[in-house]
């Protein structure tokens, strides 16, 4: 399987801010007020994504993939890479989307309220989706397998 390509994620996310800024521009007063726990739902995920990253560096580094006990399945392996792959694209798209809607708050932040108060919030969620798409690019690297038994990535 391929690595995320860093080009591919700045895609995604150059795509989402132009869609979400579009969208809020004209939707923005139909909106509900963003609080500061709407993109920390992602915190969560990133810490565990990058917890588990170090439990399969270390597996792997000790040559302990199998199907013992104590040991990571290689099914287990692939899955924590698809997880990966698939975390690092939703942050990116995360994260175009809160870039997206603060293009177009920020601006107002001065002068409206409503957008000053939701300027926070849209931070929070910007920070996260950056966490997400951080998190599952180490567990993507952490899941490559030695090269000739050394310990060492490729």
């Amino acid at each position: 399987m391929k690595t995320t390509r860093v080009l591919d994620l700045l895609g995604l996310t150059v795509v989402a801010a132009i869609a979400t800024w579009l969208l809020v521009r004209s939707f923005y007063g139909s909106l509900p007020p963003i609080s500061v726990l709407a993109g920390a739902s992602l915190y969560p995920i990133a810490v565990g994504e990058l917890i588990l990253g170090f439990v399969v560096r270390s597996r792997i580094g000790g040559s302990r993939v199998g199907d013992g006990p104590q040991q990571l399945h290689p099914i287990t392996a692939a899955r924590a890479l698809a997880l990966a792959k698939a975390s690092a694209l939703v942050g990116a798209g995360v994260t175009g989307v809160w870039i997206g809607f603060l293009l177009y708050v920020a601006p107002l932040a001065s002068t409206v309220r409503a957008a000053s108060d939701d300027v926070g919030g849209a931070i929070v969620g910007l920070v996260a989706g950056l966490a997400l798409v951080g998190s599952a690019l180490w567990l993507e690297q952490c899941c490559r397998a030695p090269k000739d038994g050394s310990g060492e990535s490729r």
